[in-house]
């Protein structure tokens, strides 16, 4: 009966059939583990090479997306600027009157309202250095270029309302529009070669826009012109625009993404916007715009050469009909 009885007690304590067999199957799994790619089958398993794949055109597009482009499209509007500008009341009137004036107020509000945030400029410095495009190695077309905007401003030299119209045209000009102490030094990085070879011809004009928008900010500025005059050099004052007008609605047109980088502007002496650069300049992009600006002043003198000559001749042929009749 005490046999009988050990026997009933150890009974239980050994491993049951299940439990070998889960072992087994560990033991199996395990070694199947350890043997290697020539246990597994020799067909590739398309599933375990996808996300690697895929990962890996990310990184592609990331990569092609973050990198800087060549500007795409010319720079500009359509119409030829004039010096007269709508007034506030004339602005309204359009807008409360005209179908197409108020789809395009429509639109830009919701472009706004939904793209661009408080800090969306400060934000976008952190890519790049806020530059969005690369300056083009040579010139814009002239048959497809577009026109520079009017942009009215108070002169530093003795405070008179000047316009870029009146001031650039028949001359090859360079627009710098600045807003903060990084933008003059953005701008100078593209102009400094091209003013050392092009400041004293008669035929080139070098014109920096100070450009407020915002009405607080334009006050503080109109408060330090002082200031502004000692920072300037005197032979400059007269080439150099304190503006608060408001170009929402030019932005897209001539490229001005960013309040708080410079953007320097090439225009010919029809006003077409023939060049154009941003933010930090490169070597090669202030060497581009040293060379496209001596492109155009060859031209505009050799224009210039030829009216003349033309003019002479007819002047000539005059003094010969006058003198015939005589």
């Amino acid at each position: 009966m005490a046999t009988v009885c050990c026997r009933r007690k150890l009974a239980p304590l050994r491993p049951s059939t299940f439990i070998w067999s889960s072992l087994a199957g560990q033991r199996y799994s395990s070694s199947s583990s350890r043997a290697g790619p020539s246990s597994l089958s020799s067909k590739p398993n398309s599933d375990l090479q996808s996300p690697s794949s895929d990962l890996a055109k990310a990184k592609t597009n990331s990569s092609s997306e973050d990198e800087l482009k060549p500007l795409s499209r010319p720079l500009g509007v359509r119409e030829k600027p004039a010096i007269r500008h709508q007034t506030k009341l004339e602005r309204l009137k359009e807008v409360l009157t005209n179908d197409e004036a108020i789809a395009e107020q429509r639109k830009h509000l919701v472009k706004e309202a939904v793209t661009k945030g408080y800090f969306h400029d400060l934000n976008a410095t952190r890519r790049h250095g806020g530059k969005t495009w690369i300056a083009p190695k040579v010139l814009i077309r002239e048959d497809r270029s577009l026109y520079f905007p009017d942009i009215c401003g108070k002169s530093l030299a003795d405070g008179s309302e000047e316009h870029t119209t009146s001031m650039c045209m028949g001359k090859i000009s360079i627009i710098c529009l600045l807003n903060t102490k990084i933008s003059e030094i953005h701008v100078a990085s593209f102009t400094t070669p091209t003013l050392a070879r092009f400041s004293s011809h008669p035929l080139f004009n070098h014109l920096q826009i100070n450009l407020q928008s915002n009405a607080l900010k334009s006050m503080l500025v109109s408060l330090f012109l002082s200031s502004l005059r000692r920072t300037i050099p005197p032979e400059q004052h007269s080439y150099y625009l304190v503006s608060s007008q408001n170009l929402e609605y030019e932005r897209d047109a001539i490229g001005l993404m960013n309040d708080r980088v410079g953007y320097v502007y090439l225009v010919d002496e029809n006003l077409r916007v023939r060049w154009a650069g941003c933010a930090d300049a490169t070597p090669e992009e202030a060497r581009s715009l040293e060379v496209c600006v001596s492109m155009l002043v060859t031209r505009l003198e050799k224009k210039r050469q030829e009216m003349a000559e033309k003019g002479q001749r007819l002047l000539g042929e005059l003094q010969e009909m006058r003198a015939s009749k005589s």
